[in-house]
């Protein structure tokens, strides 16, 4: 495992948030000759711990104005119930998240749709249908105040 030290960090945390910063302005940014900061970038990639960049989308502007945090309950609590339902989770294009969780329920999804309409077809055609499920709970969101992912 790479040992991470402070110019590290505040390297990642630039990135994090500016994915295309280029290395002459994230050296400025980090107090680092341009060298010896593509020398630590490169080292974080080759570790792993830049696992990849990627564009941050605006859901939005790509017709999907309707994002919502729901908690689902499965049926039954065995390896088969979860691996079907993490497949089913994987090929709906409405999912952006699925997260296994502990507590009262097994699964958190982030999903993002057109407007209610869109949802509710995804809430009753697709999640509705899967035999695993037994309960849902959705939290519309209304704001998002802090949203680090953009």
């Amino acid at each position: 495992m790479m040992k991470i030290d402070q110019k590290d960090r505040q390297i990642l945390r630039v990135l994090a948030r500016e994915g295309r910063i280029s290395n002459l302005a994230l050296a400025e940014r980090v107090a680092l000759s341009p060298s010896a900061t593509l020398r630590r970038v490169q080292a974080l990639e080759a570790a792993g711990v830049i696992a990849g960049y990627r564009a941050m989308l605006d859901p939005a502007k790509m017709g999907q104005g309707f994002v919502a945090y729901l908690s689902v309950g499965l049926k039954t609590h065995t390896k088969s119930a979860q691996a079907a339902f993490e497949q089913a989770m994987a090929a709906a294009s409405e999912v952006r998240e699925c997260h296994n969780v502990t507590g009262n329920v097994e699964y958190l999804l982030r999903v993002e749709a057109a407007d209610l309409p869109a949802y509710k077809r995804f809430h009753t055609d697709i999640l509705g249908a899967l035999p695993q499920v037994s309960t849902i709970t959705t939290y519309v969101v209304i704001g998002s105040p802090k949203d680090e992912r953009k």
